[in-house]
């Protein structure tokens, strides 16, 4: 399993140059962190590193080679329990993130539901939720797999942040074969889940891991956050067991790639990276 580092090294920053960052850092692996439809901006001038999907996935790709870079997954992270709305990324964007990871050979699109903002999704209740998820999440799967990729969840909500929540989607989608679990220790730690158990409840599920640790200043805010960005500290240096989370996983077969969510200097980064590598090959 490699180690690799999301594209927001530094922010309105270019995809380039976090590209040029994460290879001064030692790293050989990044994902493709943002993505948009249509044209951004901030991205055009250079100030943001969001790639749209309605570029050129091969550009992309070049880009990634061009620092010697292995593309390792595609953000797609979704407003599923929203009501559905072209201003929202949700199902549209989600298929447009499959057709461009299938056209260069990326295996896996990550995707969440977030938290709800408007007052109507706020209202919905725990039934509602799943099925307002389900129901965006249909057509994608069923793409997905046609196009041989993989839609991974992420615990970055209050569905995905529970072991039930994300067994209550897959059960209403009928287990689809192309809908997996992206590992996010941090985030589902901070949702109120054991992430040792989310590792073992899912380990045949499992196609990515994000890491993160975080401190005990974290400790009050559980069960009350959905999911945070970055840790600032070295992973396994805080209070999410880290090294259970990776006793379980170690041996899958299904974990090529995993992403450090670790904001700081590339001597951070690197501990972080060590202490994972080391513990995965233990």
């Amino acid at each position: 399993m490699k180690v690799g580092v999301f594209l927001a090294l530094e922010p309105y920053t270019s995809v380039e140059h976090n590209l040029k960052l994460a290879k001064e850092a030692g790293f050989t692996c990044a994902d493709i962190t943002d993505t948009h439809s249509g044209g951004s901006m901030f991205a055009s001038g250079g100030l943001s590193a969001s790639v749209s999907l309605d570029s050129n996935p091969f550009d992309i790709k070049r880009l990634f080679e061009k620092y010697g870079m292995e593309i390792m997954t595609i953000s797609a992270h979704a407003a599923l329990l929203e009501a559905s709305h072209p201003g929202e990324y949700q199902t549209r964007e989600i298929m447009q993130a499959i057709r461009f990871a299938a056209a260069i050979g990326i295996r896996d699109v990550v995707t969440t539901e977030t938290y709800p903002k408007s007052e109507w999704a706020k209202r919905l209740s725990y039934d509602q939720c799943i099925f307002t998820c389900a129901e965006k999440l249909y057509q994608p799967c069923r793409m997905a797999e046609d196009y041989g990729v993989n839609i991974i969840f992420e615990p970055h909500g209050p569905i995905t942040d529970s072991i039930s929540g994300i067994g209550d989607v897959m059960a209403l989608l009928g287990y689809p074969k192309s809908l997996g679990v992206n590992m996010d220790t941090g985030n589902s730690w901070l949702g109120g889940t054991d992430p040792v158990e989310l590792a073992k409840t899912y380990k045949d599920k499992i196609y990515h891991i994000h890491w993160k640790d975080l401190g005990e200043e974290w400790i009050p805010k559980r069960g009350t956050i959905y999911g945070c960005g970055f840790s600032t500290i070295p992973v396994g240096t805080g209070k999410i067991d880290i090294a259970g989370v990776i006793e379980v996983l170690k041996d899958s077969d299904k974990i090529r790639y995993s992403t450090l969510e670790v904001a700081g200097t590339p001597a951070l980064l690197q501990q972080s990276a060590k202490y994972i590598t080391d513990l995965w090959n233990s």
